[in-house]
């Protein structure tokens, strides 16, 4: 499976826009990219966003077609967090919390976007990258009164990859690692005027098992918006659903590498047009 992507314009500007094709053809990055590498083992894929000692805010669009990365905007600003991530931060594909259903443990709903992940692996990685990685845990962080998991994970090909199963082994070859990862999770608003955020479970790691049991209960949820089962825009919630992979005749979201590339195309050249 050979990812990679096309860019319109560069980061740092409102028209940045990260693409994805594999093998050459278009795909959506949340609808098209399977979750599972190995189920059996645990492995899972991940979108990188947000390379460690990044802080652009940079994310998988919900709302635009074929869901490319773009940064964050607020108040018609680009967005950047003040305090570079530690770690490569991304999305697991085909994935969902859905806004509409509330987490028993949370006590909230969830925050209409993918699974949050972070890499803890040593390997540094660039916006836009696809890897395989090993599940370890999740942190059920809270923010602004949303559910917003983060699935704490490793990359395979990490040299210490191998050696880490679970929660308890991260701080046995990371010393330190799970304090960093929570405090900038839990910290990363303050410089912004904001408060904390808060975490269900007195702020604990939850463990490999549930973790698991969150990313099924999650892709079950993308499962029934891109199956139509739920709709794609109500009003609490829009996502674009485009997809180049997923079967036609199961879901009315599918389009042809045709339109997806005039889209693309068309993306790029009103880009040209904007620069002069």
């Amino acid at each position: 499976m050979a990812y990679s992507n096309k860019v319109v314009s560069q980061q740092g500007t409102l028209d940045f826009r990260t693409y994805f094709t594999k093998d050459g053809a278009i795909v959506s990055p949340f609808h098209d990219i399977p979750l599972w590498a190995d189920k059996e083992k645990g492995l899972i894929h991940m979108v990188v966003e947000i390379p460690r000692g990044q802080n652009a805010k940079l994310e998988i669009s919900r709302d635009e077609p074929l869901n490319p990365i773009k940064q964050d905007v607020k108040n018609g600003k680009l967005r950047y967090v003040h305090d570079k991530y530690p770690f490569n931060y991304g999305a697991h594909p085909q994935t969902w919390e859905n806004p509409t259903v509330k987490h028993p443990d949370t006590n909230a709903n969830g925050d209409n976007d993918p699974l949050d992940a972070v890499d803890i692996s040593s390997i540094q990685h660039k916006t836009g990258e696809v890897i395989v990685v090993k599940v370890l845990g999740t942190y059920a962080m809270i923010d602004e009164g949303e559910t917003d998991w983060k699935i704490v994970c490793i990359d395979v090909n990490d040299p210490l990859a191998a050696h880490l199963n679970d929660i308890e082994d991260i701080d046995k070859h990371f010393p330190g690692k799970t304090d960093q990862v929570f405090t900038f999770l839990r910290d990363y608003k303050i410089p912004d005027g904001k408060p904390a955020n808060v975490f269900a479970y007195n702020g604990a790691l939850q463990n490999r098992a549930f973790a698991l049991k969150v990313i099924e209960e999650t892709h079950e949820q993308w499962h029934a918006l891109v199956f139509g089962k739920i709709p794609n825009q109500t009003e609490r919630y829009k996502i674009a659903t485009k997809s180049t992979t997923l079967n036609a005749s199961s879901t009315p979201y599918t389009v042809s590498q045709e339109e997806a590339e005039k889209h693309v195309v068309d993306t790029f050249l009103k880009y040209l047009r904007a620069k002069n």
